[in-house]
């Protein structure tokens, strides 16, 4: 075997084992979802979807559930609308403290989620907020514009700078070429930050449980769910969580792949 082929084989066996470590949790959660038996121990008892009936029952969870598409869905509008406007004066105008101004823009997902959600729930307090749907659409929209933000700079960096400038000599407004020429070219972007900013929020625990109060999130009832017990219930919705978050994600990538390829086609 030459050195090019062991370093493959090397490089293939590592990510082989890296899929493993992070997947093989999940695989195993998903298994014992179907599993009879109240522990999850092996060897596994008699298939059954009991876990799946008990949360489809459960009002609390059918609930929360309702609260986490909402959340999810609004928060994700909010988020790109932010993040296409963030990222469109970033490619559109040059101003004094862009730097800072894209700084500021870009940190909210490097701050502990734990000091996050403090600053959220003071602050939503404050306003009147705190403990409404609309404080935690309002706290995930902080943390998911930059996500939105960083997807549709990427697609705008990849448009022809005069194709603007080309439409206003031809008569159009700005809002005219907006609408005709910046949107349908990052209209690809545009959803996949949707489905992005979608899966985080629906995902996203900690900020949820500070500024939630009574409209819990599945993450949140999670918690609850575990905290002194063990609950096979706990393995069914993490499956329907993980089945949700996957599908956005694969979505997201699955639009940005093929907007890769025809942009490096049209090279």
């Amino acid at each position: 075997m030459t050195k090019d082929g062991v370093i493959s084989f090397f490089l293939k066996a590592y990510l082989v084992v890296l899929f493993l470590f992070v997947f093989a949790p999940i695989i195993a959660s998903v298994i014992f979802s179907f599993n009879s038996d109240r522990f999850p121990t092996i060897p596994l008892g008699s298939f059954t979807l009991h876990w799946y009936e008990l949360i489809i029952n459960d009002p609390d969870i059918a609930k929360a559930a309702i609260t986490s598409i909402i959340v999810a869905i609004c928060t994700a509008f909010l988020a790109t609308f932010i993040g296409f406007c963030t990222a469109y004066s970033d490619y559109r105008y040059d101003f004094r403290f862009k730097g800072p101004y894209l700084a500021l823009a870009l940190l909210p997902p490097t701050i502990p989620l734990i000091i996050m959600a403090l600053a959220m729930l003071a602050w939503l307090s404050k306003v009147g907020l705190s403990g409404s749907v609309l404080s935690i659409v309002l706290a995930h929209t902080v943390l998911c514009t930059p996500f939105a933000m960083a997807v549709i700079r990427l697609r705008l960096s990849q448009m022809d700078t005069s194709l603007e400038a080309a439409a206003w000599n031809l008569g159009a407004s700005e809002w005219a070429a907006m609408r005709e020429i910046v949107i349908p070219f990052t209209r690809p972007a545009i959803i996949s930050s949707l489905c992005l900013t979608a899966a985080v929020s629906f995902d996203e625990f900690a900020v949820a449980w500070f500024v939630s109060g009574l409209n819990k999130t599945i993450p949140v009832v999670i918690l609850e769910i575990v905290q002194g017990n063990i609950d096979p219930r706990v393995n069914a919705i993490g499956t329907f969580v993980f089945l949700t978050s996957m599908t956005l994600v694969i979505i997201a990538q699955i639009i940005f792949i093929k907007n890769q390829k025809k942009a490096a086609d049209h090279v």
